[in-house]
């Protein structure tokens, strides 16, 4: 329970710090201990800014500060936020032994804590400091001990895993060595030791985690170590080299020695830091925001007297970028506190107490955060962006008074154009989220996806030659009308019910995550940015049917491919290098890899295999069971001209996804270039459009951008039209709801706007900055539901022996298999698709041969089957 309470409100106003300084800071209520402490485990937990033992140097009436000895301490102090949305500080119970300079985390399962000394020994002791809310308890609740006794170590966690490095093992400083070791927290047995550190021995170093574009990584920075030979400071070297250890490389490294090591070099920091805090912040950023760099060392060693005029440690901090690997001056500080613990507390970054400067203590505790940015989207942008999003609701409007009955609102009256039906399948295919994401992951990683964008030359012929005569044949308007043809109308609609559960998913996916993205670009926020898209769309695609949805396609890719053209060639004349700086750049970054060769399902670097049968599951699942881009196949006069639109859609996929993958590795070079551009607090996959707005002349900025817009638009407006398509197609027809061709137009309209309408608000609902890759994600959802739809097609197209049980038995254990996979296996999700497909086959044929062969004609039905007709089909 609590023992005793201070309070205090926080101050609400932020100190100055210059126009360049990236930080903003104010303070909390300060520390209760009359003097503040250096050296203290401090965490959060369940709401709880937990600050515990520490030493300093209490001085008496009259006494010396510079000949008092050092008292280490056993109190802890809580710090909660109260009803007023203040803060106090609340004595908790104390800890079991005097302790302090030990390692500390924060967890969900409790602050840990490992180490440290109590002036006369060191320790090899850990423990969790665990905050219950309910009985406003402090506890202390045992861990493994560490293999040896450590001080002035450092800790960090990702995932379950907590990371603990050596430090010193005694009070000496020539003590240091080399540990690195691990505890699971999901089973805290014992601590796994690491390989050693590939750097000399080393205390008072930063452990940091933070996301380097693939995936969590340990970053180690700085410290000290003694060195003899080292002359004029007294033995001790000062560091500022920077590492980064990879949990997924140290894996790999488990089964082969041949695969590249855990460890790599990073850029080092621009000083030495040694004692310092430092936090990951955002997706990519490491901010340090103290440590001592040893500048006044040499004074302090020649002049023994110069400790009691030692001004402090310099005040400034500095920004890291995983990704780019660069450093920037962050501004200055109020004040550098070290020997304490940088923390995320409440959504900001806290800093209690500390040492300021040799035996001085300080109680004050800082809250700090990134400054807003101030970039503006502009009066021009704004206009140009507002007349191209209502220039395609006039489509929409145009459109509206060609449709006369379904055939018109679902397939255009078989009227379109060849080659703007192909802009639209590429459209479909290509999305916003694409349009945003490729270049985000070719930015955060390399080239190692643009492999699987070509599996659509493959693909492509397989369509036109196979797959197509199916579709033209039975001259669907929905793709599932082939399933009850061949299987049975149970099979066609559950299909189809799956196709309509995944395009709603996909209308929340596209706009909210295209909303987040576009929200940097914007003066709107994300959820904003989604009820624009929504309504939007819901409005020319309601009116105007899948004429307004195609020539809007038209349009976005005609507007994206140009602006993206423009945005790449801007990024080169930004180098004073151009061209070849680019090049060396991209080269020595290792951006433009584009094969890993290893057995790893689960890697973040994907295996080649991993892309090219991943990716061919998702080509064929969608070009064969997607109703968003078969419908375009009906949309054209001939099954010839259909054909012209896959291979226009396939000329254009090609060349575009390197122009996206160019984008990705141009964005990086530039801001490897210029890491004083990149905002800390922008997500990885807002990156373009950071680029376009703070980048791009005005005007044409804006453009691109309503581009984006638009095509976000257009990805959701097909979604709308497709599964109106099928709810209707599918289901309503065939209970004969409407009475009249007339009646089944306005039933269309009226399903295109409830479908808009729920779509949009799960857009809302999953408006989420904590995704990390877009692409990733939306791959995964692809898999997920597309798998299985894709392993029926081809059970129905290739086989002849498959019944409508094998079909609905196979579909389903797909089905169930993918929904679960995410949550027990660590299997990358590009392959999703591919085993979907693989269930879905397998067990429907299995099945099938355990039952009775079909009795049903299967003219026309199957490639074994399928009789030549005429080209009109």
């Amino acid at each position: 329970m609590l023992v005793g309470a201070s309070t205090g409100q926080e101050s609400t106003s932020a100190t100055s710090l210059g126009a360049n300084s990236l930080l903003s800071f104010s303070s909390l209520p300060e520390l209760p201990d009359p003097l503040g402490v250096a050296g203290p485990f401090v965490g959060v937990h369940r709401g709880a800014l937990i600050v515990a033992g520490g030493a300093n140097f209490p001085v008496a009436e009259g006494a010396d500060l510079w000949t008092v000895p050092k008292v280490w301490h056993r109190q802890s102090w809580v710090l909660l936020r109260d009803s007023d949305d203040g803060a106090k500080w609340h004595a908790g119970a104390p800890l079991e032994n005097r302790r302090a300079y030990g390692a500390s985390v924060s967890t969900p399962d409790g602050v840990v804590c490992v180490g440290g000394s109590d002036g006369e020994r060191t320790y090899s002791d850990a423990f969790l400091l665990q905050w219950d809310p309910l009985q406003e308890d402090l506890t202390q609740v045992s861990l493994p001990p560490l293999p040896q006794p450590m001080v002035h170590g450092s800790a960090a966690l990702v995932g379950d895993w907590v990371y603990v490095t050596s430090g010193q093992s005694t009070l000496s400083l020539d003590s240091t060595g080399v540990g690195f070791w691990r505890m699971d927290l999901s089973n805290p047995s014992a601590w796994e030791a690491l390989p050693d550190l590939p750097t000399p021995s080393r205390a008072f170093q930063l452990l940091i985690a933070q996301h380097n574009g693939f995936e969590d990584c340990i970053y180690l920075l700085g410290g000290r170590r003694q060195n003899p030979e080292v002359p004029g400071l007294g033995g001790i070297v000062c560091s500022g080299d920077l590492h980064e250890f990879s949990p997924s490389r140290h894996q790999a490294r488990q089964d082969s020695d041949s695969l590249p090591p855990a460890w790599r070099v990073r850029a080092s920091a621009p000083q030495p830091t040694m004692a310092g805090t430092a936090i990951g912040v955002g997706q990519s950023h490491i901010f340090v925001l103290g440590g001592a760099s040893g500048a006044l060392l040499a004074k302090q060693v020649s002049d023994p007297d110069f400790v009691k005029s030692h001004p402090g440690f310099e005040r400034r901090a500095l920004a890291y970028h995983t990704i780019t690997d660069t450093w920037i001056d962050a501004g200055t500080t109020p004040v550098n506190q070290v020997t304490t613990h940088a923390v995320e507390w409440n959504g900001a970054i806290v800093i209690p107490s500390g040492e300021v400067r040799p035996r001085v203590r300080t109680r004050e505790v800082w809250q700090v955060s990134l400054k807003d940015s101030e970039r503006g989207f502009g009066a021009l942008n704004l206009t140009v962006l507002g007349a191209y999003l209502l220039a395609m609701v006039g489509v929409g409007v145009y459109f509206m008074r060609r449709n006369k009955n379904t055939d018109d609102y679902f397939r255009g009256g078989k009227r379109i154009a060849w080659w703007a039906a192909g802009c639209s399948i590429f459209a479909t295919m290509l999305s916003s989220i694409t349009f945003m994401a490729i270049p985000a992951k070719a930015f955060a990683q390399d080239w190692v996806y643009l492999l699987g964008n070509m599996m659509i030359l493959p693909v492509a012929p397989l369509v036109v030659f196979l797959v197509l005569p199916f579709f033209r044949r039975i001259d669907a308007t929905s793709a599932y009308e082939y399933l009850e043809l061949r299987f049975n109308r149970a099979v066609r609609q559950f299909a189809s019910a799956l196709f309509i559960l995944f395009h709603l998913f996909r209308m929340g996916i596209v706009m909210s995550l295209a909303g987040l993205a576009l929200a940097a670009a914007t003066p709107l926020s994300g959820t904003q940015c989604v009820w624009v898209m929504g309504s939007l769309s819901i409005l020319y695609c309601t009116m105007g049917g899948i004429e307004a949805v195609i020539w809007t396609d038209t349009i976005q890719t005609v507007v994206l491919l140009g602006g993206a053209l423009v945005c790449l060639v801007l990024m080169i004349m930004r180098l004073d290098g151009g061209l070849g700086q680019a090049l060396d750049t991209a080269l020595a970054h290792d951006k433009l890899h584009g094969f890993n060769f290893h057995l790893d399902a689960t890697s973040a670097n994907l295996a080649v295999w991993v892309v090219v049968i991943g990716a061919l599951g998702q080509t064929i699942s969608s070009y064969t069971a997607d109703q968003a881009v078969v419908q375009r196949y009906m949309t054209t006069s001939s099954k010839r001209q259909a054909a012209r639109s896959i291979w226009m859609a396939t000329a254009l996929a090609v060349p575009a996804s390197v122009l996206f993958f160019a984008l990705g590795t141009g964005l990086f070079v530039f801001y490897h270039a210029h890491p004083e551009r990149l905002d800390p607090s922008f997500l990885t996959d807002q990156i373009f459009p950071l680029f376009i707005v703070e980048e791009v002349p005005v005007g044409l900025a804006g453009l691109i951008v309503a581009g984006i817009f638009a095509a976000a638009q257009s990805t959701v407006s097909t979604s709308m039209n497709s599964t109106a398509t099928a709810v209707v197609t599918d289901f309503l027809r065939p209970m004969g709801a409407c009475k009249s061709e007339a009646g089944y137009l306005g039933a269309a309209r009226w399903v295109t706007l409830l479908l808009g309408i729920v779509g949009t608000l799960l857009g809302l609902l999953f408006v989420s900055p904590e995704i990390k890759s877009l692409f990733d994600q939306f791959l995964r959802v692809i898999g997920i539901f597309m798998g299985v739809l894709g392993g029926l097609f081809v059970l129905g197209m290739f086989t002849k022996r498959c019944t409508g049980l094998g079909a609905m038995v196979g579909v389903t254990s797909g089905a169930a298999l993918l929904f679960t996979m995410p949550l027990v296996s660590e299997i990358s999700g590009y392959l999703y698709a591919s085993i979907g497909i693989a269930t879905c086959l397998f067990i429907g044929y299995g099945v099938s041969l355990l039952t009775p062969s079909p009795q049903m004609d299967l003219r026309g039905l199957t490639l074994h089957t399928l009789a030549p007709k005429s080209e009109t089909e």
